[in-house]
């Protein structure tokens, strides 16, 4: 199965980052946008093996708005506001997943399974 997904956890609550909203880009061109459901993930693959090609994407996520809403005080401006992971895809027969780890002031990422 190829294809590209993404997972958002928040690790300040210890729970899936659910109403996050993001983007997927490539060069100029914003190819996806979506917002994460109560499980963190986004309902769809981003992409999926027919529109998956080899190149330079880039991934935002709106993590400042997400705490924001959730009630959480952030100085102004926020540490972090948008997080953003520019990654590549070489082989566009694999699966690619991309999670993110997030709080107001800390974030990490990883290639998935």
């Amino acid at each position: 199965m190829s294809g590209l997904t993404t997972h958002v956890l928040d690790t300040m609550h210890g729970q899936p980052a659910s109403g996050l909203s993001l983007r997927l880009r490539r060069g100029d061109e914003t190819l996806v946008e979506a917002i994460t459901n109560l499980d963190g993930r986004v309902d769809k693959p981003l992409l999926t093996a027919a529109t998956l090609t080899p190149g330079a994407y880039r991934l935002e996520f709106d993590v400042g708005e997400y705490f924001r809403d959730l009630g959480v005080a952030l100085p102004n401006p926020a540490f972090l506001e948008t997080v953003v992971i520019d990654f590549g895809i070489a082989d566009p027969t694999a699966h690619y997943h991309v999670p993110l780890l997030v709080s107001p002031y800390a974030y990490s990422t990883y290639r998935g399974s």
